[in-house]
């Protein structure tokens, strides 16, 4: 790093460098979990469709992705580690990651990298955020923060926008276009993510309620009951979305006439409400209730998976797609808000925890979906579970919302 790059990155009245850290940690998103983690949906029926692989199969893969999700999340809180150096090595990872899917059609390897792929997206998305909220307050540009979090949305959009266009290329050729798109996009923000690396990070130091301007907690010391509910009651939307999430195009494929050109386009969707949903969740006053809003999104997404299953329609799986993305990016900043209303700086372990109940929730929801589906032909059963599961989970926040309201002041 030179002296003339670090000097104009640390000017603190240089009104581009919020912007240019705000877009490279998006660009990072974009690639970490857009791309890594979640170009397989996208791509998955093409595997299906040439026989590289089987709907059972596709799930034990989804399934691995999510575990390595979990254990990178939960690793996370203990390492203290340079972030921009955490950042950079997970971009470069997930590049080799994605490439590496096209470049072999054995299952076995399959399920390592996706495995890996999965840790190495929850250990980039956490010192992506660590690097761009601290980068953020030093500059007193908190606002930025939701930019950040639009990250997953465009690369998910970017992904099912390309398989729609280029489809007939097949799968191996999409893992390998993606891979050298995200080498480019990494490529883009590096000297960007090198100019600033000298916070020491830990996952204590990740508030997404900072990212948005939020205020810091004035009860830190609350019953242990609420941190337990809110564990338990955040494993549900893990579960609620994931099947979706997972087998969006699988299910509009099997719903929809052969020769219909939607079943690409739900995905994207998918990403474009998201990225409407992460500006919109930043902008939402930081003293509403975090409970009411957690359950609020449940209910959006409950609906949009009921959209689907009542009207399995272009207009219905549409519908879908947006009410399911909307919400998605906002669950996380209320339940990560939540923890550190009850426990204030300390809330590290809290999130970690609420962190691993929702990848216990995206692990289960491949593996009960697709065997369910193998059985009985349809993804039906599997999506009103979902469903009854995000309502049930939005009535628990609710009712204990209800016996244990949030101290004012």
């Amino acid at each position: 790093m030179n002296d003339l790059a670090s000097r104009t990155f640390d000017r603190p009245d240089s009104p581009g460098d919020a912007r240019r850290a705000a877009l490279a940690c998006m660009a990072t998103l974009a690639v970490a979990l857009g791309v890594g983690r979640f170009a397989f949906t996208p791509l998955l029926p093409l595997m299906l469709q040439s026989g590289e692989l089987d709907i059972r199969h596709g799930g034990w893969l989804a399934s691995l992705n999510y575990a390595g999700y979990f254990l990178g999340a939960i690793g996370c809180v203990a390492l203290r580690v340079d972030a921009a150096r955490v950042v950079k090595t997970g971009l470069a990872s997930t590049v080799l990651l994605v490439l590496a899917m096209g470049m072999t059609h054995q299952f076995w390897v399959w399920a390592v990298v996706r495995f890996v792929a999965g840790a190495v997206s929850a250990w980039t998305f956490v010192f992506a955020s660590q690097w761009g909220l601290r980068r953020l307050a030093e500059l007193g540009a908190n606002e930025w923060g939701g930019v950040i979090y639009t990250g997953p949305g465009f690369g998910i959009a970017a992904t099912g926008l390309l398989v729609s266009a280029a489809g007939g290329v097949g799968a191996t050729a999409g893992w390998i276009g993606f891979g050298l798109v995200s080498a480019v996009l990494a490529a883009l923000v590096w000297r960007t993510l090198g100019t600033a690396s000298t916070v020491q990070a830990t996952a204590s130091t990740i508030t997404h309620a900072d990212a948005r301007g939020a205020s810091p907690p004035v009860h830190a010391h609350l019953h242990r009951a609420d941190a337990f509910w809110l564990i338990a009651l955040y494993a549900v939307p893990g579960f609620g979305y994931i099947i979706t999430a997972t087998f969006l195009p699988v299910i509009a494929r099997a719903a929809l006439p052969v020769d219909s050109p939607w079943p690409d386009l739900f995905w994207p969707m998918f990403g474009g409400a998201l990225v409407a949903g992460a500006l919109a969740g930043a902008r939402l006053p930081p003293h509403w209730d975090n409970r009411t809003l957690l359950a609020g999104c449940y209910v959006v997404q409950a609906l949009g998976i009921l959209a689907g299953i009542v009207s399995p329609t272009a207009g219905g799986f549409a519908l879908g797609s947006a009410l399911i993305g909307l919400p998605f990016t906002a669950i996380t900043l209320f339940a990560m808000r939540e923890a550190r209303r009850l426990h204030g700086n300390n809330a590290a372990g809290l999130m970690g925890y609420a962190t691993a109940a929702y990848g216990l929730g995206q692990i289960a929801g491949p593996l009960v979906a697709a065997p369910i589906a193998a059985h009985t032909g349809s993804f039906t059963p599997a999506l009103w579970l979902a469903a009854i599961a995000l309502v049930a989970g939005a009535v628990g926040l609710v009712a204990v919302t209800r016996m244990r309201p949030a101290p004012r002041g």
